[in-house]
């Protein structure tokens, strides 16, 4: 499946359940020096964002 990323771009998943446990990591994820705290946020915010849509897909997938 394809879907699109917080930037525009187009991703290919092919294991759903997996890209949303890869995606609930890295959600968490952020550096110990603080030089890097906007970064993290916006890779937060991307993070977010992708694992918000995979698990919409799953949901949509079991509900069917």
């Amino acid at each position: 499946m394809i879907v699109k990323d917080l930037n525009g771009c187009l991703i290919e998943v092919s294991n759903l359940d997996e890209a949303i446990e890869i995606t609930k990591q890295y959600i968490e994820y952020q550096h110990e020096d603080k030089s890097f705290s906007e970064f993290d946020k916006r890779q937060k915010a991307y993070w977010k964002d992708m694992h918000e849509k995979l698990t919409a897909i799953k949901e949509e997938q079991t509900t069917l």
